[in-house]
């Protein structure tokens, strides 16, 4: 019991310091995004927004969103089903827990919202939204290829999306070994106990996750999965352009779609709640790439950050509320994915 304790003391010791670390590092991008810019500027560009753009915007957001609940109902659909407001409740919810949690706890707490819905185990759920992680990479690899055609990247960020890509396609290639690899049965001769914890969970972990992709049926749905992925970072990133145009940042469809890839990409490992201070870093130095002064770049990473954010609070608070959920229960215990 007194080990069993000391081991609790040190797992929660370990998650303060790497949320702490999280926070300083935040810290720290913004000081760098805010030092040396105009403020009396920035709000002066603020009172001249345009605000047609800045709804287009924000309806661009939200549609991006639809399509991203209904490709995730394709995904678990063999599961069972679930209705598309309460699958868009669920997603809602849990972009509202990961703009006011740290390391994104929400993508735990809509795993748990559907899985309590379709009445399955939790384990079961996780595939689809490996499988949704894993579409995305290709696409954002694809993405910037894509973009590199029709806008000259500095040569630092093509080096970049070299690595990137030789990335996605290892990580691809060992979700196709974890996904079609069929467990074989082995005698229990006591090496289960002879191997240590971690080995166990590793082992645990891809038996999961083998299980479930062999469940959901890497077929036709998800074909149908990365194709709708497309419109999903469409939308997105004509958002994005959207707010960029009504802060009288001009700049093209191609060139703003590669400062949303570089925001997407810097802002993809989980860390301060509605990653603070990544999202403004990642936006200033992909503005400044393509010749924006800070000043102007600062602004529209706080003001388009401001706006996105408000959207999501919005609708998700709602969503959060209708739930079930509990966010002192959340605070206590996250939710455990595997």
């Amino acid at each position: 019991m007194a080990e069993r304790t000391k081991t609790e003391r040190r797992t929660a010791a370990v998650r303060f310091l790497k949320r702490a670390a999280g926070f300083v590092v935040a810290a720290a991008l913004l000081a760098w995004v805010l030092h040396d810019v105009k403020v009396d500027l920035i709000f002066a560009n603020v009172r001249i927004m345009d605000g047609g753009l800045i709804a287009a915007g924000l309806g661009l957001d939200i549609l991006a969103y639809v399509v991203r609940v209904f490709r995730w109902q394709v995904l678990f659909r063999p599961l069972g089903r679930v209705s598309f407001l309460r699958t868009f409740e669920a997603t809602y919810a849990g972009l509202f827990l990961n703009e006011i949690l740290p390391v994104r706890v929400g993508e735990a707490a809509r795993a748990v919202l559907v899985s309590r819905r379709l009445g399955v185990g939790l384990p079961r759920i996780v595939p689809s939204m490996v499988l949704e992680r894993v579409i995305e990479g290709i696409w954002l690899a694809l993405g910037v290829g894509i973009v590199a055609i029709f806008v000259p990247l500095p040569g630092h960020l093509a080096r970049g999306a070299d690595i990137l890509g030789a990335g996605i396609l290892l990580a691809t290639a060992a979700f196709i070994i974890v996904a079609t690899r069929t467990p074989k049965p082995r005698p229990d001769n006591g090496g289960a106990a002879a191997r240590g914890p971690l080995s166990r969970k590793l082992r645990s972990l891809f038996a999961t996750l083998g299980e479930g992709f062999r469940e959901i049926g890497l077929d036709r749905k998800v074909g149908a999965s990365f194709a709708l992925t497309l419109p999903y970072f469409l939308l997105q990133a004509l958002a994005f352009w959207s707010l960029l145009e009504a802060y009288h940042i001009h700049l093209s469809v191609w060139t703003g779609g590669a400062v949303f890839l570089i925001v997407h990409l810097g802002t993809s490992v989980p860390g301060t709640p509605a990653n603070v201070g990544a999202y403004q870093f990642f936006c200033v130095v992909g503005l400044t790439l393509f010749g924006i002064d800070k000043t102007t770049a600062t602004g529209f990473s706080i003001i388009g950050f401001l706006l996105l954010t408000a959207s999501i609070l919005a609708i998700g608070l709602v969503a959060f509320l209708r739930s079930g959920l509990s966010l002192a229960s959340l605070r206590e215990r996250p939710p455990d994915l595997l």
